[in-house]
């Protein structure tokens, strides 16, 4: 031991490299290590500075090829060498980065593309049998919220090719941090070409940039629709419009740095255009909107303008070039005078259209409204909403100059009083009149006899109309005894009195009638009901009608014989009612309702079996005597019943 440990050897460093010259001798020396102890005497550790090589042939045999080493290069010519779209899809799933690969390359970049182009050219004749079903473009798909990412509609790029070709895409309530941004708008510009109709509901990171490559890549875009997207200006609109001549529908919403310059270029260069609709873009003027209509006067049908700083210069070119336009809606107008809806009348241009919607427009007056109805001959539908300057007197002088006039809605035109309604049923062939929350409209009653009855109404909804009461629904029921379809819901002021003679005048058959929230109704009104109109009665609802009972239901089930839907929520109903009901051998109801009855309980269990055999729809809900168990039972006995509980 001595000697060993007093043993000097030879000091001198090696600079690295090995005893041995030969790498095999070495190797092989390593190889019977395990087997032969070898005594080495101690020396100083060397400091390696150059690579240790041994058993180089053992490695180059474990070392197997990947494509991992290629360049990205040349796995994009890989990619554009797969011929079709399912492969590709393949592809796309083995990882992120090939998929980010796979939505850099356009549609027309891969080879089997370019061959269908070269076949089309050299073989016209043939060219239904050459081109792929790959651009059809008939897929839909719908990202909302969480699920609205740049990775999804990279997937989506990629994935519709093979399957018929994205056609519709509709992007909805992005994340603001890892929603939608330009990368994802441009990976489906270049993946599908085939793109017809884009929806971009508040994406707000995705800016000119994404609409561009849309613009440069989808020339058969038809319709866009861009809601709250504030990164989204004129340049982006523009491209749209030099680049997508087949646009036929155009929606802009809430997009601040979208102006006048965006539309122009629409109207140029949309020759196809058919549908605008702006709405609260502040950027937006007279001089966007004149020039939008004035150059796509010829096609456009549709116009919707709501909440815009427009004055009645717009009004005024609508009236003149506005040729073509069957639909027509203008609202929150508020720099909008007299002044501009007389003149847009008195021009004498709106001779095709057919509906008309106007709402919150200060510049609406009785003068203004009888210009529109003399200046718009083919007239059908009108709807005021919040006109406040629009009386009864301007009603009657509207609907006797619009002569093809069949459907009118008022709400909250408080201006308009009982006398205007009767006046206006008295003098011009409506077919259906709506009035909601009309607080003008007072409960008199008229001594003078009625002038002439309108026997074309066979539609009338009176809606949170707390005026309006028996007097005038008498008055009603005598003028119009050719009614159908009845909605007095949320009227508590009537009473059966006020509703028999309705009932009793109606010579041809009630087919649907809404009775929701009438709170004084009894059975006396039901029992009137299904024995006059049961032959014809499909609907009836008595939703909130709180005295109405089982004797109601009775006579349900005893006179109607074509009733398919049946609301009697939080009304005096109990099991006798329902087992009334169920013994109906002719009824055939589809929706029953009886939410908010606590009188149903378990015993109707049987009863709504037997009912069941024919429904679709079942509402139990807040029916507080009837048990879990009791619901559990019904669900797996009425498997094709929607019932909700």
């Amino acid at each position: 031991m001595p000697a060993l440990v007093n043993y000097s050897g030879d000091d001198d460093f090696y600079n690295g490299g090995s005893f041995y010259t030969n790498s095999t001798d070495l190797g092989r020396l390593c190889s019977i290590s395990s087997q032969v102890d070898v005594y080495c005497p101690p020396r100083k550790r060397t400091r390696i500075s150059a690579p240790f090589h041994f058993g180089e042939a053992e490695l180059e045999q474990n070392k197997q090829p990947s494509i991992d080493v290629l360049p990205d290069e040349c796995l994009v010519e890989i990619f554009k060498r797969i011929s079709g779209g399912k492969e590709r899809s393949s592809c796309a799933c083995v990882s992120k980065h090939w998929l980010m690969l796979l939505t850099s390359i356009r549609k027309g970049e891969y080879e089997s593309s370019k061959v269908v182009k070269e076949n089309v050219g050299s073989n016209s004749g043939d060219v239904e049998m050459i081109l792929s079903e790959e651009d059809d473009g008939y897929l839909t798909r719908c990202l909302e919220g969480k699920k609205a990412t740049d990775m999804r509609l990279a997937a989506v790029a990629v994935g519709t090719s093979g399957h018929g070709g994205l056609g519709k895409l509709s992007i909805r309530g992005s994340s603001s941090s890892r929603g939608v941004t330009n990368f994802g708008l441009s990976a489906v510009a270049r993946g599908c070409p085939s793109l017809k109709v884009l929806s971009l509901w508040n994406v707000p990171r995705v800016g000119d940039e994404g609409l561009c490559e849309i613009a440069k890549e989808c020339h058969l875009l038809e319709k866009l629709d861009l809601c709250q997207c504030p990164h989204l200006s004129n340049k982006g609109l523009i491209a749209i419009a030099a680049n997508c001549p087949n646009l036929t529908a155009l929606s802009i919403q809430s997009c601040p740095k979208i102006g006048n310059e965006g539309l122009q270029a629409i109207g140029k260069l949309c020759p196809k255009l058919q549908s605008i609709s702006i709405k609260d873009c502040p950027l937006v003027g007279d001089h966007g909107v004149s020039s939008l209509l004035s150059s796509a006067s010829s096609v456009l049908s549709k116009v919707k303008l709501q909440g815009l700083s427009i004055t009645d210069f717009s009004l005024a070119v609508i009236g003149h070039y506005g040729k073509s336009v069957t639909n027509l809606m203008l609202s929150g107008l508020q720099n909008v005078s007299e002044k501009g809806f007389w003149v847009m009348g008195n021009a004498q241009g709106l001779q095709k259209l057919v509906s008309f919607t106007i709402g919150s427009c200060w510049g609406v007056t009785d003068v203004s409204l009888e210009a529109i109805g003399k200046g718009c001959a083919n007239l059908k539908q009108m709807c005021l909403r919040r006109c406040c300057f629009v009386s009864g007197d301007g009603l009657v002088a509207f609907a006797k100059s619009a002569g093809s006039l069949e459907c009118l809605q008022l709400e909250e035109c408080n201006r308009v009083t009982q006398s205007g309604v009767i006046g206006v049923l008295s003098n011009c062939g409506l077919k259906s009149l709506t009035l909601v929350k009309c607080m003008g409209i007072k409960d008199i009653s008229l001594e003078a006899p009625l002038s002439s009855s309108c026997n074309s109404l066979k539609s009338l909804s009176i809606r949170n109309c707390p005026g309006f009461g028996t007097a005038s629904l008498a008055m009603v029921g005598r003028l119009c005894p050719q009614l159908q379809h009845v909605d007095l819901s949320g009227l508590c002021a009537i009473t059966d009195a006020g509703l028999l003679p309705l009932l009793e005048n109606c010579e041809a058959g009630l087919v649907k009638v809404n009775l929701s929230g009438c709170l004084n109704l009894t059975d006396e009104v039901v029992l009137h009901l299904t024995k006059l109109h049961g032959a014809t009665l499909e609907l009836l609802n008595l939703n909130g009608c709180r005295r109405i009972t089982d004797a109601s239901l009775a006579a349900v089930a005893e006179n109607c014989v074509f009733l398919s839907d049946l609301d009697v929520s939080s009304c005096a109903i109990t099991d006798v009612g329902i087992a009334a009901l169920s013994h109906a051998e002719q009824l055939n109801l589809q929706v029953l309702s009886f939410s908010g009855c606590s009188g149903v309980s378990n015993k109707s269990m049987t009863f709504l079996k037997k009912l069941g055999k024919t429904l679709v729809g079942l509402n139990l809900q807040h029916c507080n005597s009837i048990s879990t168990q009791t619901i559990e039972l019904l669900v797996e006995s009425l498997w094709r019943c929607d019932i909700l509980f």
